[in-house]
């Protein structure tokens, strides 16, 4: 299949495996890329430059295809060394990133010097838009029932990405509630050139996570995802569990008094213990909702594949059939 995304990125699919923490390792990314899709390493889960590095070299032992790195832009005082995992970046040959969090327009010339191509993650138009007018050259339009940071619009995909499709001229990739052939038919549609996985990349086999986690996305249903820390304006759709409950409960109670280092023991420093530890009850993790449809653990070679069959099947026979 050929999009505007695919030759953007020179991929054979127009898949992308989103950044995500604890997950987006050297072992996923390049299973992604092999596939034919685009694998991404999480950035900011290497704690510095030094080790991004040594993660893109592993990576590239493991893949002779593109693949790319997630780099979230954190509204902290004390900020990640940028420079230095940017640096990491272009010596280590990488060609796309996918920027996060805050603009990432201080970055942009640095990054197009090195004819790095840029995919920034919006959960709005007017976000979007503002990608493109800094020279992004593609976004990654983030709806409501995404896993992780879904904005405070709360505007699903079936509005976002055919408002999305009016106003921007760069190619966009739909995100959340994206698992299977129908979620990619269903965004080109709408007017996506591809889409951009997350929960759906944890549950496969390469995935560098405890089988407890792959276990938990298999037996969730869409009704287990809740939303928190919706007071603070920095909402995140989580799994529930235990931590998650007691979160909730906080909210709850202290409302408007809420501060972050109320439930800092439920969101601070918990990947690890979860991911790696399969601790499922340890804090929140992000979880999309389209957790409903995800109910096995292919290989990502056989996701993708079974991902274009089906929409391939789709587009030839259900639909033309109706046309006809």
């Amino acid at each position: 299949m050929k999009t505007r995304i695919t030759e953007l990125f020179g991929i054979q699919h127009p898949i992308i495996q989103g950044g995500m923490h604890y997950v987006g390792l050297a072992e996923l990314a390049a299973a992604v890329s092999n596939a034919g899709g685009l694998g991404i390493i999480t950035g900011l889960t290497q704690k510095t430059p030094e080790l991004l590095a040594r993660e893109i070299a592993r990576c590239r032992e493991m893949t002779d295809k593109p693949f790319g790195v997630n780099l979230t832009f954190l509204p902290t005082v004390s900020s990640p060394d940028y420079p230095g995992y940017i640096k990491a970046i272009i010596e280590g040959g990488v060609k796309a990133v996918e920027t996060a969090g805050n603009n990432p327009q201080k970055w942009m010339p640095l990054l197009k010097e090195h004819g790095i191509k840029v995919i920034h993650k919006c959960t709005s138009v007017r976000h979007a838009l503002k990608a493109e007018a800094i020279g992004c050259d593609a976004v990654s339009v983030d709806g409501f029932e995404c896993g992780g940071h879904p904005g405070e619009d709360d505007v699903p995909n079936f509005i976002l990405l055919p408002r999305a499709a009016e106003e921007l001229k760069i190619p966009f990739v739909a995100s959340g509630g994206m698992a299977d052939g129908r979620s990619l038919v269903a965004a080109l549609a709408l007017g996506a050139e591809g889409m951009n996985m997350g929960t759906r990349f944890i549950a496969t086999k390469e995935a560098p996570v405890h089988e407890k986690v792959k276990q938990a996305i298999v037996a969730a249903s869409e009704l287990d995802t809740r939303l928190v820390m919706r007071s603070l304006r920095n909402t995140e759709r989580v799994l529930n569990n235990a931590a998650v409950e007691r979160l909730l409960e906080k909210e709850k109670s202290l409302g408007a008094n809420l501060r972050f280092e109320d439930i800092i023991d439920e969101v601070a420093g918990v990947y690890p213990r979860i991911m790696q530890n399969g601790d499922m009850d340890a804090g929140a993790w992000s979880c999309g909702m389209v957790a409903g449809l995800i109910h096995d653990v292919p290989s990502c070679q056989e996701l993708i594949d079974r991902i274009m069959g089906e929409a391939d099947q789709l587009i030839r026979q259900r639909l033309a059939g109706m046309a006809g």
